[in-house]
């Protein structure tokens, strides 16, 4: 338990920083203008608002459905490229370890409440809806419905994205009052959207993860594939279902360690008192072929 309790603190000051780094337009919040300049060309691996008085990268899923709405629409070969690169090489390692909104969504799980879950046959449904949101609101919509000048709207940001509104909407708001007129119909949905996924992380670990998020689909396509793999030795398992006890997705690591849900924060390696699990990058046998060309050259 000492090194489980160790692995989170670490794993949340890792994601505390990567919100620092990412929002570092400190004068942002000062004077409620965001920032312009070279390095929202780029865009950071996580869910992170453009709109944020801090932001210096663009968020993927915005840069994705401004491409795919442009009027003349073009393929997103740089996000996706960028997107598919990472997912190839970790998975979804980025949700576990630097999204500041999964940081966000663990912090209100643990205020001390009776937690609940959700049946799972319910759940298996909804953990579908994130793959409808990334393919119909991310790429769909986009690309098909425009206005009168040919412009489409980044529909998720617009109707969906409760991280907009908690990182851009809410305090742009504060900080510029020349913006609170313009804050009608749209701006109430969307801070309803928030307030109900602020009230379900309190009672469920990562819902927005679980059930909304377009980016984790998207980089839970690769999982099974990564570079970065969750293995489990089934010679060591003893099936005491530690590992399952801890996970933050309801994954049985020690049966699915390949999940697309699986997002590779490690607690249950920690947890597994048989080390009986295991993350890196090498391929599956690899460790044991290192060993035995070792000993056959000693």
């Amino acid at each position: 338990m000492g090194n489980l309790k160790k692995q989170k603190r670490i794993r949340k000051a890792v994601q505390a920083l990567n919100a620092l780094a990412t929002n570092g337009h400190l004068s942002g919040f000062l004077t409620g203008k965001i920032y312009e300049g070279p390095l929202k060309r780029f865009c950071v691996p996580g869910m992170n608002c453009y709109s944020c008085p801090g932001a210096l990268g663009a968020c993927p899923i915005g840069a994705m459905q401004s491409i795919f709405g442009a009027r003349h629409p073009k393929f997103a070969f740089y996000v996706i490229g960028y997107l598919s690169l990472i997912g190839i090489l970790v998975g979804r390692f980025i949700c576990g370890w630097l999204c500041a909104f999964g940081l966000v969504q663990e912090l209100l799980y643990m205020i001390p409440t009776k937690k609940f879950t959700v049946p799972e046959r319910v759940d298996k449904i909804l953990r579908k809806l994130k793959y409808v949101f990334l393919a119909v609101f991310v790429v769909l919509l986009p690309i098909i419905l425009r206005d009168e000048f040919g412009v489409s709207f980044p529909y998720f940001c617009k109707w969906v994205c409760p991280v907009g509104m908690f990182e851009g909407g809410i305090p742009l708001l504060i900080l510029n009052e020349a913006m609170r007129p313009a804050a009608h119909f749209l701006y109430a949905w969307k801070l309803a959207i928030l307030l109900v996924m602020i009230a379900a992380s309190i009672f469920i670990n990562r819902p927005f993860c679980k059930y909304v998020c377009p980016l984790g689909a998207f980089y839970g396509l690769f999982h099974k594939f990564s570079f970065l793999q969750l293995r489990c030795d089934k010679d060591a398992c003893t099936e005491c279902g530690a590992c399952a006890k801890v996970c933050r997705m309801q994954v049985d690591p020690s049966k699915t360690p390949s999940s697309a849900e699986c997002i590779r924060c490690g607690e249950c390696v920690s947890a597994c008192p048989v080390s009986a699990l295991s993350m890196s990058f090498l391929k599956k046998g690899a460790s044991a072929n290192v060993n035995e060309t070792v000993q056959e050259n000693a």
